[in-house]
């Protein structure tokens, strides 16, 4: 199993010497990779629901922050030198498919290999209304027609392309991304057409374990999500043992050991949270990456370096 998790995108953690030293910190421990949400802004006013909440509600809109992904990444690579970079995810349709295709070759590039990029197609209409995208309900033909145009650009040496959102022909892109073909590729949600996103199109598939909507945090389910992408991959022509599945949990917590039979997986004592992973990693989950800046609810940072340290020594060591 390898592990990942998530930097703080906005709130008292999310300057640049915090994120430096947690970043620093997660590497020093054996961290696999760190990774940063995706806003290009956050609009006053948001109707959309939230999928990852119960109320719908966006955690993000009390503060208004957000920093650019890409950019933020970049300034983590500078601050490390081996642990992977995240993007989680990556919202697809919200820049130009070609200069987006540059960024993230660069940051491969300069990174010395290092990138991961998580895809996704978005959730929050308003978002898209004002950054002035493509529109937002055609959102998953886009986040298609944008992946397979960046897998032309990073791969050909004479990249062109025909389609309904973008196109291209006679013109160089280098340099190409360090890794080849390219960058891995995890496609981040839980519903049909991202499990077929996953299965047709990218490297892995990376469900969060709270949609209520599309439900996968219990064995059984991300089981059933599993099977599907599977059963997908093989009518795409696809080996499915060559899709990843990574797995990120917002409840992550070591507590008291919890005895009742509606234990939410990976919350409990360090034992049964080894337990859950290695049940997950028998299932054929190779990643889990946990949301563990949130655990320090007033931004401490000295806390969230005990919580990477805690899981380290007392919940990984025992896998």
């Amino acid at each position: 199993m390898q592990y990942g998790f998530t930097l703080p995108g906005r709130g008292p953690l999310a300057n640049p010497d915090n994120l430096a030293t947690i970043a620093q910190r997660g590497e020093a421990l054996g961290f696999d990779s760190i990774s940063l949400g995706d806003h290009i802004l956050v609009p006053h006013s948001i109707s959309s629901e939230y999928p990852y909440t119960q109320t719908g509600e966006f955690p993000g809109s009390t503060t208004g922050q957000s920093m650019e992904q890409i950019t933020a990444l970049a300034f983590m690579a500078g601050c490390t030198e081996k642990i992977r970079l995240a993007t989680s995810v990556l919202i697809v349709p919200h820049r130009n498919p070609i200069i987006a295709a540059k960024s993230l070759a660069t940051l491969d590039y300069l990174s010395g290999g290092r990138l991961i990029i998580g895809v996704g197609v978005g959730w929050m209409r308003e978002e898209f209304e004002a950054v002035g995208c493509e529109p937002f309900d055609e959102r998953g033909a886009v986040t298609d027609e944008y992946i397979r145009a960046f897998k032309e650009l990073w791969t050909s040496d004479n990249p062109t392309f025909e389609g309904k959102y973008v196109s291209f022909s006679d013109i160089n892109f280098l340099p190409k991304p360090v890794q080849k073909p390219h960058p891995p590729l995890w496609v981040g949600g839980e519903s049909r057409p991202a499990i077929r996103r996953a299965a047709t199109l990218c490297d892995g598939w990376y469900p969060i374990g709270n949609n209520p909507s599309f439900p996968v945090g219990t064995p059984d389910a991300l089981q059933q999500g599993m099977d599907r992408l599977r059963r997908t991959a093989e009518r795409a022509g696809r080996n499915p043992e060559e899709i990843q599945i990574i797995y990120r949990s917002h409840d992550y917590r070591i507590t008291g050991a919890d005895t009742s039979s509606e234990r939410t997986r990976f919350t409990g004592s360090s034992e049964q949270i080894a337990g859950d992973i290695r049940q997950y990693q028998d299932m054929g989950v190779s990643y889990l990456v946990l949301d563990i800046a949130r655990l320090s609810g007033d931004g401490n940072l000295e806390e969230t370096l005990g919580h990477l340290e805690d899981f380290t020594t007392q919940v990984a060591a025992k896998v």
